[in-house]
């Protein structure tokens, strides 16, 4: 199963004029219509947020506007370590460049890539995931979204050659010009952004190297991580965790949801030096610091949302495995301390008291 920051999901609701909250749940003037099922650690599944992309695709008018309007609603700021990485990078080039490398951080169903020429350059996004109706609309949002950011961050204008893209338009080539600033051409061989080398040589407004290197550490860590945890690991703890409030999943269960037998599974977790009953216990513990840290759950509640029939049995669990009691735990994170910035190299406090502010991570809020 591949996901998606649900970030990208909030902006494309607001662009139509809806809201999403943490928990994933879909309203229009505050009335739920659809409930996407969030995970602890701010993701959706890419089905779920393509099936959301097209739902508001097919109701929609006019789609270079949605185009516009979605380009308006996604920020940096909604990205995390990535999207103020790329804020406070020098220059274009180097803004790219992490977008580049660390886009996997924030999506498991699409890359971009640079291709820097003598004279153009260009930026393409290419698709990680299986085909769909929506998948043409949304490398034009994603692309609209990546040029309309640049061009803020940017201390100069900056001048695209063109934007391409590999299907057929859906509205007048007028009204795509307006949307990214550019002539725009369908039927292409990719779907990108082309645009002068010298432009990338631009320096961004906030460009700071002491915030930059700053976030970059902690992107090559977040990073260092991903590429360590097998995929079928990644895919069987968010399974997991969306399953445990309806009490510990069987291993029966989890390998069905996932085309496979459950001695198949087994054998692929042993190959991986794991058992079923370590994942288990990781995705509950994962799932129960988010929540004491990030809700107002009793630990009774908590324990319930975490697969646990009883409190006691909870505790005992959370103690042996993160090595404090549950509410020893919850007094801790949740006292009051310093910023994060705070050690931060020298110099960069001014900077960041600049920049939006570094986006909040969602956590799972079930009660």
């Amino acid at each position: 199963m591949t996901n998606v920051t649900i970030a990208f999901a909030k902006a494309m609701a607001r662009a139509n004029g809806w809201s999403l909250t943490d928990e994933g749940t879909l309203l229009s003037d505050g009335t739920p219509i659809g409930q996407l099922h969030a995970e602890a650690d701010g993701f959706i599944a890419n089905s779920e947020y393509m099936d959301l992309i097209e739902r508001v695709r097919a109701g929609h008018p006019n789609q270079a506007r949605l185009v516009a309007d979605y380009a308006r609603s996604i920020s940096p700021d909604a990205l995390g370590v990535l999207g103020l990485a790329v804020k406070t990078a020098p220059d274009l080039r180097s803004s790219l460049k992490l977008i580049e490398r660390y886009y996997r951080l924030i999506t498991e169903t699409a890359i971009y890539r640079l291709d820097e020429g003598s004279e153009l350059s260009v930026f393409r996004i290419e698709g990680r995931c299986d085909p769909h109706p929506a998948l043409g609309f949304r490398n034009e949002c994603a692309l609209a979204g990546v040029l309309s950011n640049l061009r803020k961050l940017l201390d100069g204008s900056l001048a695209v050659s063109q934007v391409s893209f590999r299907h057929a338009p859906a509205a007048s080539p007028e009204e795509y010009k307006a949307v990214f600033g550019c002539d725009v051409v369908f039927g292409a061989e990719f779907d990108a952004i082309t645009l002068p080398s010298s432009a990338l040589d631009l320096s961004n407004r906030l460009g700071d190297a002491a915030v930059s290197d700053y976030m970059l550490a902690h992107l090559q860590e977040s990073y260092g991580r991903l590429r360590r945890e097998p995929p079928l690991l990644r895919d069987l703890l968010r399974r997991m965790t969306h399953l445990l409030q309806n009490g510990a999943p069987q291993a029966s269960e989890i390998a069905r949801d996932m085309g496979m037998s459950e001695r198949t599974l087994y054998r692929r977790l042993a190959a991986e030096g794991r058992s079923y009953r370590d994942v288990l216990t990781e995705a509950q513990m994962t799932l129960a610091q988010s929540l004491l840290q990030g809700g107002d759950c009793s630990i009774a509640e908590i324990a319930f949302l975490t697969g646990f029939s009883e409190q006691s049995t909870f505790s005992r669990a959370f103690k042996r495995h993160v090595g404090q009691a549950p509410a020893q735990f919850r007094a801790a994170v949740t006292s009051p301390r310093k910023p994060a910035l705070a050690a931060a190299p020298a110099g960069m406090a001014g900077t960041a008291k600049t920049l939006a502010g570094p986006a909040k991570t969602a956590q799972m809020s079930a009660c």
